[in-house]
């Protein structure tokens, strides 16, 4: 049998933990983890040219969204170019997803707040949940009825753009991330949210399980893209103990190079809800935590036996001129602990400190010229706090490697 083109190795085991060092190999280099991802969802980290990934922020890998790629510019355009590496010119590991999130998210989600951590279940976002799909005009509800429908081939949506209805199967869901041309692909899944029922948490894991052989089938029967890209699985199960171990179970007896780690969580749940788990999955796999990664998730995750983690936090909120900063505390592993520091309050006008001496190529600008700058409107301003805030979770992410192969973690 030809090797994977992607694999894990093992390097460390945390001896009171399940924390593990390793290294994942795939045809474009090598992803050290455990690795924060930065998330290009239109095959571009906003407002970062390409090189930065690599030579400012220091990332080993990069994530791009099937879904958005799909409506524009089109996967066929970048199975043309060349694929994402040449499109792009991301000269790193890539990673897509399945798009299964983003279709969940313009359904059940959509106009409810429900992010990978979701607000309590009370008040308005429960009445929501009882409301079914949300439609996206009254237009197009007139046209193509719910914006978002799950059968048990697929799901059929409305583009957020034009209204244009697309239907995603398993199948299709594998080809587009074929022609995309990432490194790692992942199977197509259903994400619910953590308001669902237990019956229907359970309707949709069973159906992300069904989807996830007909994914292996896909994949399998293109030998090209057998030879040159990875594919995950996602567990599921919301927050139910029992159906979160059973995914894990019967996912983790399927033929994947690795697993992501899907659905909503609260806070609150997700230390238990990892260790469920990662003591169950592969331990010769890697595991993607996949939406989730603030500087404390990130040290959950690794704790609880995640390998990579993905997020739009860190870039998202530096458009919006919130940066991390160190508080000069540490945590009782030696780690910064970071506040969040809004530049666009009037207290940093006059500012001339900078936002931390940890080393960031950011640290060189006060909080008075990144105030202007967001206060400017000039382009300059998310750009230098999307770098900042990528290179603070990507050097906390390497620090903790660091403490894993001294054994200090």
């Amino acid at each position: 049998m030809a090797e994977r083109p992607v694999r894990f190795t093992i390097e460390e085991k945390a001896p009171n933990s399940l924390a593990r060092v390793g290294t994942i190999t795939t045809p474009h280099g090598d992803i050290k983890t455990p690795a924060f991802v930065p998330v290009g969802t239109k095959a571009t980290v906003k407002s970062l040219k390409p090189a930065d990934l690599t030579d400012i922020v220091g990332a080993d890998v990069a994530l791009a969204n099937t879904y958005h790629l799909f409506l524009q510019p089109g996967d066929d355009v970048i199975k043309e170019a060349g694929g994402l590496h040449a499109f792009a010119q991301w000269a790193l590991p890539t990673m897509t997803d399945s798009g299964g999130f983003q279709v969940f998210s313009l359904g059940a989600a959509f106009g409810k707040g429900v992010t990978k951590f979701a607000k309590d279940a009370v008040g308005a976002t429960a009445v929501a949940a009882q409301e079914g799909l949300n439609v996206y005009s009254q237009v197009l509800a007139t046209e193509h009825g719910k914006l978002c429908v799950i059968d048990e081939e697929g799901v059929t949506f409305t583009s957020h753009i034009d209204g244009s209805m697309h239907r995603f199967t398993p199948e299709r869901s594998i080809d587009i991330q074929h022609n995309i041309g990432a490194d790692i692909i992942i199977a197509f899944d259903e994400c619910t949210s953590p308001t669902d029922t237990y019956e229907y948490q359970k309707e949709a894991m069973d159906r992300t399980h069904r989807w996830a052989k007909r994914s292996i089938m896909a994949h399998k029967q293109n030998y090209q893209a057998l030879k040159t890209q990875g594919l995950y699985g996602v567990v599921q199960g919301g927050l139910e103990e029992d159906l979160r171990k059973e995914s894990a179970r019967v996912l983790g007896g399927m033929d994947f190079d690795g697993y992501g780690i899907g659905g909503c969580f609260h806070k609150s749940d997700l230390e238990r809800s990892l260790e469920w788990v990662n003591t169950i999955l592969p331990e010769d796999k890697p595991r993607h935590l996949l939406g989730i990664g603030e500087p404390d998730d990130i040290l959950i995750g690794v704790l609880k036996g995640c390998d990579t983690f993905d997020c739009v936090a860190p870039t998202r909120i530096g458009r919006n001129g919130m940066v991390y900063a160190e508080t000069g505390e540490v945590n009782e592993y030696g780690l910064p602990v970071y506040t969040k520091l809004n530049l666009r309050n009037a207290k940093h006008a006059r500012d001339f400190t900078t936002i931390d001496h940890s080393g960031s190529p950011m640290s060189q600008y006060s909080k008075a010229y990144f105030h202007h700058l967001f206060k400017a409107g000039e382009m300059l301003g998310p750009h230098l706090a999307s770098l900042h805030n990528l290179w603070t979770i990507i050097s906390y992410t390497k620090k903790i490697r660091t403490l894993l192969l001294h054994r200090e973690l």
